[in-house]
């Protein structure tokens, strides 16, 4: 058994040029090409929705991904292998709008195989870099890594947005189609070099029959996340990230149009409002980074995700009032305390995810951050769809439209608040988790060799 050195900062921010490099292929997959579908191609909205929704459901595989290398000794190819199938997703898609133009059946065929590879890429390259880090950072550094990566997702997000818009104006398919694959070549060129060498490196026989040996592996697979399964903190944390996650997104689609019924907002200003919500998000996430590092000591990550639950229904009950006493109400303030709220919850239970991966079975941390990944996404696709339908079921027997938007804060709310509970339950004190270092897991002795560093 050999043992491979913490990630240092280093280290840590290449990790997160792989999150960049993803964040890029999806917010093109997610963003422009659904504005493309609705405006320039007027398909109904819920044909990109529904899409979206298809990539979110295939998150259930997450925990095969994270089994995979588990069993495989290696996540780095299995992360390439992800953010390759991202790549030919999101090329797909994008050529899939051109089809759609000429031929709806053809594009729509074509849109749902590239939105199935979106899917797969997402879970498996996803999964296991955050496998990758749960298992080779050092404690003392879970909470700045988590912040780090995820803002680095953002920023991938950011400039993606900003460079591609450039190159798509003037605007036609054949664009869209080049701009979409160029940043495909380029988010995977720059996931090869973030993680050469961060692996130790195997024979390139075990490196690469990883894939098919775990997929043929289907009754250990069950067995292993049977196991996981099994496991009460596992269990009660999987609970746990569903509903709190639930909570988190419900409020992602009618922020905005809550913000033009109760106060008038027009379109300019709803937007404005949610990139103060993003500040606040950034905010939280630097906060916790800061404070729940060890020398600071100000909070455990266990604390910090459970009052970022509390805070967050806090702040909800916040946007109720502003409903109420609508437009005599600081909605700007209350809408970045929502996103401080939201954002030191979110880093903090990425870290706590981080350090509670491995205190279980040894060798399962994949399938844990599967599992959990999984309830993450699974969660988040019907969050933004139950808040929505939800506000719009509600509007029916209200008199003032805002009042159903009230109604949907409320229930975020009280999930939060009910997230709290079970995470008081779930959660162990990461603080107080055995310190096990990375280890290279057991390989078939017919494929292993003596790693080479």
């Amino acid at each position: 058994m050999n043992q491979a050195p913490p990630l240092g900062w280093i280290g840590i921010i290449r990790l997160g040029f792989v999150q960049t490099a993803l964040g890029s292929i999806v917010v093109l997959t997610t963003s422009t090409i659904n504005r493309v579908m609705v405006v320039e191609l007027a398909l109904a909205a819920a044909i990109p929705g529904a899409l979206v929704a298809w990539h979110y459901a295939l998150q259930f595989l997450r925990p095969r991904w994270g089994y995979g290398a588990d069993t495989g000794g290696r996540r780095t190819p299995w992360i390439l292998f992800g953010i390759a199938t991202l790549g030919i997703g999101g090329t797909g898609a994008a050529l899939a709008v051109a089809v759609t133009a000429a031929n709806f059946w053809a594009g729509m065929a074509l849109a749902v195989v590239a939105f199935t590879f979106v899917g797969i890429g997402v879970g498996a390259s996803g999964t296991n870099l955050l496998a990758l880090l749960a298992t080779r950072v050092d404690p003392a550094r879970r909470a700045p890594a988590a912040t780090i990566v995820w803002m680095m997702m953002i920023a991938g997000f950011v400039v993606t947005t900003i460079v591609a818009s450039k190159f798509l104006d003037p605007f036609s398919m054949t664009r869209l189609v080049a701009v979409s694959g160029s940043v495909a070549v380029l988010a995977f060129a720059v996931s090869c070099l973030a993680l050469w060498g961060i692996e130790p490196s195997r024979a390139p026989h075990a490196q690469t029959n990883q894939v098919a040996t775990s997929a043929r592996d289907g009754g250990a697979f069950r067995a292993a996340l049977s196991e996981v399964w099994n496991e009460p903190q596992s269990r009660r944390f999987t609970i746990f990230v569903f509903v709190s996650m639930l909570a988190y997104s419900m409020q992602d689609l009618i922020l905005e149009p809550f913000a033009g019924f109760a106060f008038g907002l027009n379109p300019a200003q709803s937007t404005k409002l949610a990139g103060h919500q993003h500040l606040g998000v950034f905010m939280g996430m630097a906060l916790v980074a800061i404070a729940a590092h060890p020398r600071i000591g100000f909070g455990s990550l266990r604390s910090w995700t459970i009052g970022g639950c509390l805070a967050s229904a806090v702040a909800l009950l916040g946007l109720v009032l502003a409903g109420l006493f609508a437009p005599n109400f600081p909605l700007t303030a209350t809408v970045i305390a929502l996103g401080f709220a939201n954002g030191a919850f979110a880093v903090a239970a990425i870290g706590t995810m981080m350090a509670l991966a491995g205190a279980g079975r040894a060798n399962s941390e994949g399938m844990r951050m599967g599992l959990w990944g999984a309830a993450q996404a699974i969660a988040f696709g019907a969050g933004g769809f139950v808040g929505a339908a939800a506000a719009d079921l509600i509007r029916t027997v209200v008199l003032e439209p805002a009042d159903a938007f009230t109604v949907v804060f409320a229930a975020e709310a009280i999930l939060f608040i009910a997230a709290a509970v079970l995470g008081a339950r779930a959660i162990a004190d990461p603080a107080q988790l055995p310190k096990r270092p990375f280890v290279e897991p057991d390989i078939p002795r017919a494929v292993k060799s003596e790693p080479v560093y």
